[in-house]
């Protein structure tokens, strides 16, 4: 059962899920042995639903027992752990009482584990973009959400080895750089979710440049996973290079024309990440909402080595669960700017702070909301000309797995120069690496070997 040219899955990169496939499957055969010790007992009423939605459904239920006998094309499986679609919903159904444990090679995120099998099959691509799972994959993920917002799930915050308050787990998460209470039974924390969405303490992350107004600096605690420039009205993304398609980012909001020809940057964000959303810039907000979409869908139209989400982080941007919050920036070389926090898998709630509404005004760095726990990716969008370039920390290297993280409220962008004093402060660097940015109507990736050297040359005339 194993693919060929397997990709870097950035669920097990950024430790969601173990990088050891060894370990993910011993996880899953000892919880299909926990659900088979309970015996038949009753399904949680949102799982009865789901399963009447497929059982009442003659194409449903097709592609849902199709997706659990065929085999993933893309995953290093080496035996089956489905057997029948009333195994599946049994496994999902004991989830809801479960809160995330601790370990480098741990399940972080069991629903997403659960159903890795079936994500990867040709009949669970269509299974998991119908409208219909969805709707239903989101009532079954507020019911665990709520579960995971109780006292209930505080289970997890131990000191034993799988616990979020072991010698390794405090070491992974920095829990010094949070504010919690050290001498709590728990930190102080009123639930796991609370816990998953902790705060700073009040300088942990410094705000880059705060009177500036003409840098950028990070909306989240991430890893960078693309920048592309000269992005398009519509294109295919669901495509293997995974164009950007503004429309369906943006879901057609009255903004898109101003960003045809812009610039995209994303990054994703990792299990002992902090999860909340920072301003990138100064500015009012324009517009702040939630865009409902898919849960567990991944890219397949390239076959094999598009199914993990190191291709499909592109992907879900345009098809995932996402906010949308649209800034006005101070600097008018800046203008408008996207934010757009797309939740991947598991919960993945993307919660909107009460203050962001339009005419809101943010200082660079303010709070914008957080991420619910899940999966979680996000991109900043700009128009064309706004970005000269880009901090050297935040060029992506995706085929490093020890690539360095890009701090909350850090310099992304610093502010541009005019092509002229770059011309005069160094006659030797070519015209067309005076602006790395595209013009509008060309489409193409930051030129890898071009950017470095602009950055540097930044770095030393400023």
């Amino acid at each position: 059962m194993t693919p060929t040219s397997p990709e870097i899955d950035v669920k097990r990169r950024a430790g969601w899920l173990p990088q050891d496939q060894d370990a993910l499957e011993a996880w899953l055969a000892g919880h299909r042995e926990r659900v088979e010790a309970r015996g038949e007992c009753e399904l949680h009423p949102v799982v009865q639903e789901f399963a009447e939605l497929i059982d009442g459904d003659p194409v449903l239920r097709m592609y849902a027992e199709r997706m659990v006998t065929e085999v993933p094309s893309s995953k290093r499986y080496s035996k089956r752990h489905l057997e029948s679609v009333e195994q599946l919903l049994r496994l999902i159904n004991e989830v809801l009482t479960m809160a995330p444990e601790f370990g480098e090679e741990h399940v972080t995120l069991p629903l997403a584990a659960i159903l890795d099998w079936t994500t990867g099959t040709r009949s669970g691509f269509a299974f998991y973009r119908d409208s219909r799972v969805n709707a239903m994959l989101k009532k079954l993920l507020t019911v665990w959400c709520d579960f995971l917002s109780s006292p209930e799930s505080l289970y997890v915050l131990n000191d034993s080895d799988t616990g979020w308050m072991s010698p390794a787990a405090r070491r992974a998460i920095g829990i010094e750089q949070y504010r919690h209470d050290p001498v709590d039974a728990h930190w102080g924390f009123t639930s796991w979710n609370d816990f998953f969405t902790r705060r700073f303490h009040e300088n942990a992350r410094p705000v880059a440049d705060p009177d500036d107004d003409a840098v950028i600096v990070s909306a989240c605690e991430s890893t960078p996973y693309s920048i592309k420039t000269g992005v398009q009205r519509r294109d295919r993304f669901w495509l293997k290079s995974q164009p950007y398609s503004l429309e369906e980012m943006l879901a057609g909001d009255e903004s898109v024309d101003q960003f045809v020809g812009g610039t995209v940057y994303q990054a994703f964000l990792s299990a002992t990440n902090y999860h909340r959303w920072h301003a990138p810039v100064t500015g009012t907000i324009v517009r702040a909402f939630v865009q409902d979409g898919t849960y567990y869908s991944e890219a397949d139209s390239e076959g094999p080595a598009s199914v993990e989400p190191t291709n499909s982080q592109g992907y879900l941007a345009h098809v995932a669960t996402r906010a949308i919050i649209l800034i006005e920036a101070n600097d008018p070389a800046i203008g408008l700017v996207a934010f757009v926090p797309v939740g991947m898998v598991e919960v993945s709630s993307c919660v909107i702070d009460p203050e962001i509404t339009p005419g809101h005004h943010v200082a660079k760095g303010d709070e914008l909301g957080y991420f619910q726990f899940g999966g979680s990716t996000h991109c900043l969008i700009f128009r064309p000309g706004a970005i000269a370039d880009f901090a050297l920390g935040v060029l992506p290297h995706p085929e490093n797995p020890d690539a360095a993280l890009v701090l909350a409220r850090s310099k992304i962008a610093p502010p541009p120069q005019p092509a002229e004093l770059v011309a005069q402060q160094h006659p030797e660097m070519p015209r067309s690496a005076r602006r790395p940015c595209l013009q509008s109507g060309q489409s193409d990736e930051l030129d890898p070997g071009l950017l470095p050297r602009v950055v540097q040359i930044h770095q030393v005339v400023c």
